[in-house]
This record gives structure tokens, sequence and C-alpha cells, in this order.
């Protein structure tokens, strides 16, 4: 596949916005005078624009996920990366994106405010894909495949040689949304990223890595179309702040490990729980931080709990997902809650 025919015109003939900065090649240098950005010169620890390079978090990252620093771009949440590639390959009012409901809403979201058509397709009944269907679409234009594995609202992960499959035979980008990927059995795909020209690997430091309130998201491709990424990305998405703090995290592994496994043995007591109670009906298999829980009446489950203080999610404006709440895995004690309000009810 020729990545660069799927890129719009406009891109490919752009140049990106560069730094003075990057003209350096001196390398470190601390004593370096900074009078090219009209920056404030009093330091106070942000007074100077973040490295547009990322260079350090590149570097912790991609140690981390055992890739080339070069197969890397970062985002203002995952969800910067998500439009940074509707932008690079889809032409407005002109081209498509597939989604598969249920699925995350982002996708949508991103796709009407950049003009593209989104083409739904829904998983089946077990919430598996409908791989025929995709491939036999005869729709001209569509230029790219989102899944999120594992899918959000639903939990469950696809099968590998399924997404192989797809990411094979598409005749597209495939971007395969791995936001929950710690908390599965299944691995990622990202050592997949050097197989497949049309493959982009999304995750975030949101999840498993505590770290939803600093926004930062993670990209992984070939070379080709993360350069292309890096083309339109606003040079200092990514905040001095921001990267401070995932650092510092980043450098704690073992402690987020720790939180992952927490986490999954809390689910696996919760599961039992709930299972205890009349007015649950059915508890669907989770490879993430949730569970997607259909009840008697979610409205009214879903209201009862907001008036008790416990805030959950009703999916029942989804696909497939009549009467489910969607439960986060809290902590022991928020989980103990739960499950006290709910055998209240």
């Amino acid at each position: 596949m020729n990545i660069d025919t799927l890129v719009r015109n406009n891109v490919k003939n752009m140049s990106s916005y560069s730094s003075a900065r990057d003209d350096y090649s001196g390398g470190a240098n601390k004593n370096l005078i900074y009078l090219d950005a009209n920056e404030s010169p009093f330091e106070n620890g942000i007074n100077r624009y973040p490295d547009n390079k990322h260079k350090n978090l590149k570097t912790v990252i991609s140690k981390n996920k055992n890739i080339n620093v070069n197969q890397v771009v970062f985002g203002n949440g995952t969800d910067e990366i998500l439009d940074l590639i509707v932008r690079v390959f889809c032409n407005p009012n002109e081209d498509k994106i597939i989604t598969l409901p249920p699925t995350y809403g982002m996708y949508d979201v991103i796709a009407k405010t950049n003009g593209v058509e989104n083409i739904e397709i829904p998983l089946k009944s077990d919430f598996s894909i409908d791989t025929d269907k995709i491939l036999g679409l005869k729709t001209s234009n569509i230029k790219i495949l989102f899944l999120c594995s594992p899918n959000n609202p639903t939990g469950n992960s696809f099968e590998i040689n399924v997404l192989d499959n797809l990411i094979k035979k598409f005749n597209g980008i495939v971007v395969i949304d791995e936001a929950y990927i710690d908390f599965s059995s299944q691995k990622s795909l990202i050592n997949h990223i050097d197989k497949y020209e049309n493959l982009i690997i999304t995750q975030t430091m949101s999840k498993a890595y505590g770290m939803a309130g600093i926004r930062l998201g993670v990209g992984f491709s070939n070379q080709k179309i993360i350069n292309y990424l890096n083309k339109i990305k606003p040079p200092y998405n990514i905040n001095v702040l921001t990267e401070r703090k995932a650092l510092k995290e980043l450098n704690n592994i073992d402690e987020i490990k720790k939180n992952i496994d927490l986490v999954l043995n809390q689910r696996k007591l919760l599961i039992s729980c709930l299972e205890k109670l009349d007015f649950i009906d059915k508890i669907y298999k989770s490879d993430a931080n949730f569970l997607l829980v259909k009840v008697d009446n979610a409205g009214l489950r879903y209201s009862q709990l907001l008036e008790k203080g416990i805030i959950v999610r009703n999916r029942s404006n989804q696909p497939l997902c009549q009467n489910c709440l969607r439960i986060t895995i809290g902590t022991e004690n928020e989980n103990k809650s739960l499950i006290k309000t709910l055998n209240q009810l």
C-alpha cells in the first residue's frame, strides 16, 4: 500500500512549523541564550516553551514500549491524535471513515467536526466484528477504519487474527485504539507497526497509568505516518507540566503495574458481588477497567445511584446496550460502597 496516495494533497505539499531552536545542532548546552521566541526571560520554571520534539518523553516511552523513538507521536489527549489522523487523510465533504458501534463516541464527533462522513457498521450481537460487511463495502473514498480494542463500552477485546485480517485487507488506514490494553489478557498490537504500513496504534496515559488530568495521548506507527502527523501537529501541544509529570510517573512503573493488578482483582470481586443481585440480568466479559452490566431498568437504577452520590454511565442509547450501565472499577472502598448501595436497592 502506498500511504502517500491516501494523504490529503494539501498536507503533502505543506511545510510544518519550524522553530529556530531546531537549527541548533551543538548538543546539550545549559548555557544557551534564547532570544528567538519572544518568551519572558525571567526564570520561574515555566517561562520557556516546551521542547517541541519531546525528546526526553519519547525516549522513555519508546524504551517502555520497545519501539523506535521515531515511531511515536504525542497528543493533548488521545482525542487530538485521532483528530490529527482524520485531518491528514480525509478531505472534508469528500472522504469517509468506518466505525463499529457501540464504540467510543469521539470518533463520530471528530468526523463530523472535520466534515467527514462516518459509516457505521454495528458489531454483531456477541460484540464481534462483522468483517465481511466491512470488507464488502463498495463505497468509494473510505480512508480510515477505527477499532477500539478492548472496546468501549462493551469491554471486550477483538481477536488478534480478526484484526490482522482487517489490517491486511482493508484498503486504507486502520486505527486500533488501545486505551484499555493494559487491563487486557490480550497483547497489544504495537509490535505490528513494522509489519503493516497502514496501521496506527493509539494508547493513553489516562487509564492504567493514572494520569487523566494531564491529558497525554500517544500514537505509534511507521515513521512515514508519524512524520505526516508531526507535520500538522501544533508544535507545543504537550506542555512543560504534562511532560514533567509523565516522566516522573513513568519512572515508577512498578507502582503503575501494582495498581493495574489491584484493578483486575477488584474487577473479579465486583463481578462475584454483582452476580448475586436479582435485578442484574447480565455482566458482560471485560478486558478493561470497567464492566458493562445489563439491568432491569437502566434509567431507574442510574437515577437511584445518582441520588446516593454514585455516578455510573447509562449506555442504553448505544446499539446493543439497552438497559446497560457501564461501571468503572474503583478502589476497594468505593466498590464496597457501590455493592452496599445496590443491595439496599
